[in-house]
């Protein structure tokens, strides 16, 4: 999973507000809720020390989602007085939260953008009889998305029309169009609900490369739900997949590990890789417990398992922050990757590892602070 989503984050100097609020619309007098909610959090950020000017920057993004229907969530970070990032959250947090700290706390929005998955889904929508003998039109909608951010923030939307006499052709020009499409944005799957019969025919004339990736589902299709198209669908499909991407990422590191390659495995060799800058993907079998601490500097490549290890290094009056923090924001700052992968796939030593962009000659050797 890339991570350059979040980089705006790290542009701003801290201290951080960072709240995660529940806005869904699905229930009676949503903006009373809302509001109701965001009291809770801003008394909470008060207490922790937040000033007027940042609770006014936060209370300004809160419930600017409400046309958006459904249940679903805000991430909202500020710092010096000025809002940073709203991000929207395809779930409503756990439990609504607010913190004030040096680091933003970014990590429950990176698991909500988890496995982030690239995919086209595809309505088919035909009124006819299931044959081209006859009058009427196929109606298809397309649309591009990345699993499941794109739940509530859904990508770029493909219309096409066309007289049923015509489909049979039609269709080979759209499949071609599909797959240019798949292409450009690395589809890993191409889900298919609406018609069967005009599905069918769309199906057998995709090219080939394309048509391996299709899965075809049923259920109901609107197109007009202001949210993800065929996102119940999605949701059946992607529960508990990989993304392709990612899932080759794992393949390498278990290629290397096996050779003796640039891989490393195990907390403190991660890290000595991550304060390098050495990590191209750092992978987790699970996201760091709430009660994992790492010691931090001001730079997103100091951090270490010990304060005497970064006054080793040179780093004045480090901070222990929590891990998830110091990891997130070391992963964006080194332009590295983040996998979550199941230990039933890829057991890990301490449940951390990583992939290297180059094999350290010494590892033991002085790194820099």
């Amino acid at each position: 999973m890339r991570l350059s989503f979040l980089e705006p984050l790290y542009t701003a100097s801290g201290p951080f507000a960072s709240v995660y609020l529940d806005t869904s619309r699905d229930i009676a007098q949503p903006d009373r809720s809302v509001a109701l909610r965001w009291g809770r959090l801003r008394a909470d950020l008060t207490r922790q020390g937040a000033d007027r000017a940042l609770l006014g920057a936060l209370e300004e993004a809160v419930g600017a989602d409400a046309e958006l229907p459904g249940t679903h969530g805000q991430a909202i970070f500020a710092a010096s007085g000025s809002l940073v990032m709203d991000g929207e959250l395809p779930r409503p947090p756990a439990r609504d939260s607010a913190r004030y700290s040096t680091l933003p706390d970014a990590m429950p929005l990176v698991t909500q953008h988890l496995p982030e998955i690239p995919y086209l889904a595809v309505v088919v929508h035909y009124g006819g009889l299931p044959t081209a003998e006859t009058h009427g039109w196929v109606r298809v909608e397309a649309e591009s998305g990345t699993w499941p951010a794109s739940t509530v923030t859904p990508g770029e939307r493909l219309h096409h029309e066309v007289a049923v006499a015509s489909w049979h052709h039609s269709a080979v020009r759209l499949g071609h169009r599909l797959d240019a499409w798949a292409r450009r944005t690395h589809a890993d799957a191409v889900v298919v609900g609406g018609d069967a019969w005009a599905g069918n025919v769309l199906v057998r004339r995709l090219p080939h490369a394309l048509s391996g990736k299709v899965v075809r589902v049923g259920g109901p299709t609107p197109t007009d739900t202001g949210r993800a198209l065929l996102e119940p669908q999605l949701e059946s499909v992607f529960r508990g997949r990989m993304a392709a991407h990612d899932r080759d990422l794992v393949n390498i590191f278990i290629g290397r590990r096996a050779l003796g390659g640039p891989a490393t495995e195990g907390m403190e060799a991660t890290l000595a890789a991550l304060q390098r800058g050495q990590v191209a993907a750092l992978l987790l079998n699970h996201l760091p417990a709430a009660s994992l601490r790492l010691w931090t500097g001001p730079q997103p490549s100091q951090l270490a398992l010990t304060e005497e290890e970064l006054i080793t290094f040179g780093v004045r009056a480090p901070h222990e922050e929590p891990a998830a923090e110091a990891l997130v924001r070391a992963l964006v700052g080194t332009a590295a990757e983040l996998v979550v992968v199941p230990a039933d796939d890829l057991d890990l030593d301490e449940g951390v590892g990583a992939l290297l962009r180059y094999a350290d000659a010494d590892a033991n050797a002085d790194r820099p602070a």
